[in-house]
């Protein structure tokens, strides 16, 4: 995964670039999450954070992705309507210990696993 800057990772294709956003996503541990937005910056495209989004709506059905693991800048599950049923990523949210109460995962900042800071 080449991460050498914005300029080579625009010129990308979509798939390789979803294939960098796996990469990335595959390392976030259980127990943490990660936003679309930290994962575009991290990967040289700040304002990529549909780019994510869109990798992860494209995962579903590959259990190597656990795409689960991928939230808004706040905290809330607004990918859960891509999961194979409403409580699908809620419930594997809270197996590997989270909390989430309304969509929200709760204590956010203490779970939230930065690819910026945890892959320096």
């Amino acid at each position: 995964m080449e991460m050498t800057g914005t300029n080579n990772y625009a010129m990308k294709s979509k798939e390789n670039k979803f294939d960098d956003i796996y990469d990335v996503v595959k390392l976030i541990p259980a127990g943490k999450v990660s936003s679309y937005g930290a994962i575009a910056a991290y990967l040289g495209g700040k304002r990529g954070a549909r780019m994510v989004g869109w990798a992860m709506n494209a995962s579903h059905g590959d259990s190597t992705i656990p795409a689960h693991r991928v939230v808004n800048r706040n905290g809330l599950l607004t990918g859960k309507m891509f999961f194979e049923s409403p409580d699908a990523m809620q419930n594997k949210l809270e197996s590997e210990g989270l909390k989430i109460i309304k969509d929200q995962i709760q204590d956010f900042q203490t779970h939230f696993w930065d690819p910026s800071k945890e892959l320096l």
